[in-house]
């Protein structure tokens, strides 16, 4: 695994965004996007998979977690200041990429799907799609209240076997890969990876559903849609409809929710298959 950073230009300044790179610098390029709480080392077993057969696989932090910069204003977390930091990094592969995009990752890679002159050439959606439902994004606004400090790693895994139970069955080694690459040290023990005012938009205001019709119908790759069988972000009308598209490859993911974790053999295979060489 190798570290990468690129600058990008925010509504407020230059900022950095870094990334965690597998596989031959020459490459085919594969870009793996997170979550809104989690950090590119999410992707780790997926991007060893990939890398193995040659991928370059790049997995950037969003700005607000990881090792990424923090913003000086929560109302900048939102998806087009995503975009325009992901856009960076895209001109830095200078070319085609695949996209691998969980949750708000996918939402992203739709926002650049969508855009004319995109790089983008298969995308992978990991249980996100056209339509949000109110109840989902009112959950999401639940569960972004300021977290407290975790005494140890331990303390803070078992937060995150609770909150995100819905990845699906993960082995010990799986939870603890990501309780500590989701830590940072904090005073009295060890705290979440993410600046907590990411939650700052979605606090802002009432919660409402997120209708992405309109850009969903403007991306026209091939796309590999996944859902988690019990997801409440991603509906299985929602999927339905979606996957009735010429360009959709659909996947229901058992024993998860929101979202698949794309960690354990199955799912993996799954990716890797649809993004062939």
């Amino acid at each position: 695994m190798r570290e990468g950073a690129v600058r990008w230009l925010s509504p407020v300044g230059f900022f950095t965004m870094r990334w965690w790179e597998w596989g031959p610098a020459d490459g085919a390029p594969v870009v793996c996007v997170h979550g809104l709480t989690r950090s590119g080392r999410d992707f780790d077993a997926l991007a060893r998979a990939l890398a193995a057969s040659g991928r370059r696989v790049v997995c950037p932090d969003l700005p607000g977690r990881g090792a990424s910069d923090w913003l000086p204003d929560g109302m900048l977390y939102q998806p087009p200041v995503y975009v325009a930091a992901l856009s960076y990094l895209l001109a830095r592969l200078d070319g085609p990429v695949d996209w691998v995009g969980t949750s708000l990752g996918g939402i992203c890679g739709m926002g650049l799907a969508a855009t004319p002159g995109h790089p983008i050439r298969r995308m992978v959606l990991n249980d996100i799609g056209a339509f949000v439902p109110q109840a989902a994004i009112a959950r999401i606004r639940d569960y972004m209240t300021p977290k407290p400090v975790f005494r140890d790693i331990p303390a803070l895994e078992a937060h995150l076997r609770e909150v995100h139970a819905p990845f699906g069955s993960l082995t010990d080694a799986e939870w603890r890969h990501l309780a500590e690459t989701s830590s940072r040290p904090a005073e009295g023990g060890v705290a979440l990876h993410y600046d907590p005012a990411i939650g700052a938009p979605i606090r802002s205001q009432q919660p409402q559903a997120l209708d992405m019709q309109a850009l969903w119908e403007k991306v026209t790759i091939p796309v590999l849609l996944i859902r988690g069988a019990a997801s409440d972000i991603l509906s299985a009308e929602t999927a339905s409809a979606m996957a009735a598209g010429a360009n959709v490859q659909f996947a229901e993911i058992g024993g998860a929710g929101h979202a698949p974790a794309l960690m354990d053999a199955a799912q993996i295979a799954l990716v890797a298959e649809f993004l062939g060489g």
